[in-house]
């Protein structure tokens, strides 16, 4: 398959760190009134955070969600718990504030944009939803690529606009989400094409599915990877052939953020995968990635290894929205907060034990 010629953006490289902060704000945690290492993690958040924003005082303040919604053709194998019906439904729940990443948002003061990038039922016009529909959800992969290359690349432009529009704003953290039923197979089979893993062992339960339908969502990734195994050594190619609209839509952001130097918050299970093959596009956006908590869905542990990194938290969540990068936002408010506001020993008059 050619690839579509919007695409060049992806190969420029992140933004590098600043290390002259990153060294400042190492050298200020050995000199706050504790003990070295004390605070554990959060230290190393508030090390991270001045690296990534080049200053001496960090900041989780400006915070941007930006919550992607499309369906999926694989959902007509009979992968998910739920119909297709509840991703249209569930953007209008967003738009009305009543889903749990509104609720987040609303306690955190953060920025909360909806885009509906290839919903199966158009929900028409709502408030805060911007209508960015590539098509009514994509292709059954395991019969055909999930999606053309021009859907690709729309889909990964609508990413970049999204991160674009968070910088325009003043954003300092950037948290991606996402909503779309069948969007965990899509997931796991990106997933196991990206680390040549077996599908038995990243498979879920996603909405609910018991143990006789994780056997069958097995066995329809199985068929779908062999379907398209020629095309798999590309990370571009395995979201055209078994990923979603939203999928393909957070790694752009993720790699736009990178980018532009906005740290990003990764969510859960379908997030990781996105997260993952941003990182097989362009090894630098690593850097500018935050894992913030462990999925209760078994393939995300295998996903966060290769990664690199390890979850803030282990709250057994698995909702997805964007719910668990939320989460943990007032963790990093308080880190920022610790590493900018506790005396040094000098200021305190307090000995420092050297």
């Amino acid at each position: 398959m050619t690839k579509d010629n919007r695409l060049g953006w992806l190969s420029a490289s992140a933004k590098e760190l600043n290390l002259q902060s990153q060294s400042d704000a190492q050298s200020r945690q050995m000199q706050l009134t504790k003990p070295p290492g004390s605070l554990g993690r959060l230290e190393q958040i508030a090390v991270r955070l001045a690296a990534m924003q080049g200053k001496d005082q960090p900041s989780a303040e400006q915070v941007h969600i930006s919550i992607f919604a499309a369906d999926h053709g694989i959902a007509a194998e009979g992968v998910s718990a739920f119909p297709q019906e509840v991703t249209g439904a569930m953007i209008a729940n967003f738009a009305n504030g009543g889903a749990a990443i509104s609720v987040l948002a609303r306690v955190l003061h953060a920025e909360l944009e909806v885009i509906d990038v290839g919903s199966a039922n158009d929900p028409g016009l709502l408030p805060s939803v911007r209508s960015q529909r590539i098509a009514a959800g994509t292709a059954n992969f395991s019969i055909e690529a999930a999606m053309s290359s021009e859907q690709l690349a729309d889909a990964l432009l609508a990413g970049r606009e999204a991160v674009e529009r968070a910088q325009q704003r003043g954003t300092e953290i950037y948290i991606g989400g996402e909503m779309g039923i069948a969007n965990t197979t899509s997931a796991t089979a990106i997933a196991a094409a990206l680390l040549d893993i077996d599908p038995v062992e990243l498979a879920g339960p996603g909405t609910g599915l018991g143990s006789e339908g994780i056997s069958h969502k097995v066995e329809v990734i199985k068929k779908s990877l062999k379907l398209h195994q020629q095309s798999l050594a590309d990370p571009l190619e395995v979201l055209r052939c078994v990923g979603g609209f939203e999928l393909a839509a957070l790694t752009g952001a993720y790699i736009r953020a990178a980018q532009l130097g906005i740290p990003v918050v990764v969510d859960g299970f379908i997030c990781s995968a996105a997260a993952l093959a941003a990182i097989r596009i362009e090894a630098s956006v690593a850097n500018w990635l935050i894992l913030s908590h462990a999925s209760a869905e078994p393939g995300h542990a295998a996903i966060v290894n290769a990664l690199g990194d390890r979850p803030l938290i282990d709250l057994g969540m698995r909702l997805g929205e964007g719910s668990g990068a939320a989460t943990i936002i007032p963790l990093l408010r308080m880190a920022c907060q610790l590493h900018n506001g506790m005396a040094t020993f000098a200021e305190a008059g307090v000995a420092d034990g050297s």
